[in-house]
């Protein structure tokens, strides 16, 4: 049974889509930690990050770098965690290794703290946040 990244990869699941090249898919997480929250993850499954070839490592973290540098350039955010969680125990609750971009604004979205409790996206134009991120991806 595919896990819900290789459905959404698969096009069987519907996402907002950030980034996309032929190794990499970047999608706006659907509960949104804060705004902007993307993930970032390999077409081809692995499990984890330990389980991913190296290469591919690189161009997904590769990604990632260029989706915080737009979130902080472009969305104003103060700072950024990347991250990614490798096992139950860790954290990781969908097993295929994908990295998450959560920006860091200055106010009601609070500075350094690490969760995964989502905010209530219904005021978000979902759509527009990924493509303002999209334009400011830098090669």
């Amino acid at each position: 049974m595919k896990d819900v990244f290789c459905r959404i990869i698969a096009g069987e699941i519907p996402t907002i889509k950030v980034y996309e090249d032929d190794d990499v898919l970047a999608i706006l997480d659907i509960s949104q930690t804060t705004k902007g929250h993307t993930l970032v993850m390999p077409k081809v499954h692995y499990d984890n990050f330990l389980a991913c070839p190296q290469d591919l490592v690189h161009k997904v973290y590769d990604v990632a770098q260029r989706i915080g540098r737009a979130e902080v350039e472009i969305l104003g955010a103060k700072g950024v965690n990347i991250l990614t969680n490798v096992g139950e125990m860790a954290g990781q609750s969908v097993p295929h290794f994908h990295v998450h971009v959560i920006p860091r604004y200055i106010g009601g979205e609070g500075g350094f703290r690490i969760t995964m409790k989502g905010q209530d996206t219904s005021c978000m134009d979902l759509p527009l946040l990924a493509q303002t991120i999209s334009k400011g991806l830098k090669k």
